[in-house]
């Protein structure tokens, strides 16, 4: 027990000693993991939350079913609600279309409009909402199909927006999180590696009084591991800073807006989630750039 201390506590303190003797430089793959991690982590909540939009947006939007004249809603519902991919239903016949129509028209003799035209000249309507966005082409075809319907309509254009929206927003975060990934790994490597040769003669005596290479470049590893954790946390609490200021900013906007803003906050889980990914995310990338660094002094 006491030689396992002894030996985390000697790669605890050549850890925080090889930290101290990368100076700038460790600012430099520090930094670089910070900008990395930033805006990967404003990409992807920016991606729950367009995925959240995509799914309220998809989830409420509604097919409107128009029937035949002689077609009754009783004789189209029961057809309708076994559809796997309808969540609700909502029938209105063509009596209270009308008086919607007549009362929004502000006619106040529906008796004597009625018999102008000489009868209702609305059919039965039945908005049908679907379970999702993704199902909305696929069950508006299914309902043009169904005997006694007339036509089908609904609003997709906004939805394939979102949809396009978030792909793009899903290519962009890729491109941008290799190259940024990349020149994370390429810059803790360059930090690494000068901190080794700074300390090449201490680690020739090591080597000469037997020491493994395991046991020589761990610390080294843990630096680069370090960069990656400390790089996490710095771009979660900008992250964070951002959030309350856009939230202080919103608070005062009218209550359209806060109310699509509430909609799209991330769920409690999502909120635990993007710090966990950002430290290991980060501890990853510093991990790389260490092993590339130490591999080929290890070998020599």
């Amino acid at each position: 027990m006491f030689k396992s201390l002894t030996k985390l506590d000697y790669l605890l303190k050549e850890t925080f000693l090889g930290l101290l003797r990368g100076g700038w430089m460790n600012w430099a793959a520090v930094s670089t993991v910070t900008v990395l991690l930033f805006l990967f982590g404003l990409s992807l909540q920016t991606s729950w939350q367009v995925e959240k939009l995509l799914y309220q947006f998809g989830s409420q939007l509604e097919v409107s079913v128009y029937l035949e004249p002689d077609t009754r809603v009783e004789t189209i519902e029961p057809l309708i609600a076994k559809m796997p991919e309808v969540a609700a239903i909502q029938s209105i016949t063509k009596q209270e279309a009308w008086t919607k129509l007549v009362k929004e028209m502000r006619i106040s003799d529906i008796e004597g409009a009625t018999q102008q035209l000489g009868e209702n000249p609305l059919v039965d309507e039945m908005k049908v909402k679907a379970r999702n966005s993704q199902v909305v082409p696929t069950l508006a075809t299914q309902l043009a199909k169904l005997p006694g319907v007339e036509t089908v309509q609904y609003v997709d254009e906004a939805v394939k927006r979102i949809a396009q929206l978030h792909q793009g927003l899903n290519w962009i975060t890729l491109t941008i999180t290799i190259i940024l990934t990349l020149t994370a790994i390429a810059v803790t490597t360059t930090t690494i590696r000068l901190i080794v040769m700074a300390r090449r003669q201490e680690i020739e005596i090591m080597q000469l009084v037997g020491a493994t290479s395991a046991w020589i470049y761990l610390p080294f590893i843990l630096q680069g591991i370090t960069f990656g954790l400390v790089g996490g946390a710095i771009a979660w609490s900008f992250i964070s800073v951002i959030q309350q200021f856009l939230g202080k900013l919103l608070a005062n906007q009218p209550e359209f807006i806060q109310a699509i803003t509430n909609g799209v906050q991330l769920t409690p889980a999502q909120i635990l989630l993007l710090p966990l990914i950002l430290l290991s995310f980060g501890a990853a990338v510093g991990l790389m750039g260490s092993l590339f660094a130490v591999r080929r002094f290890a070998k020599g």
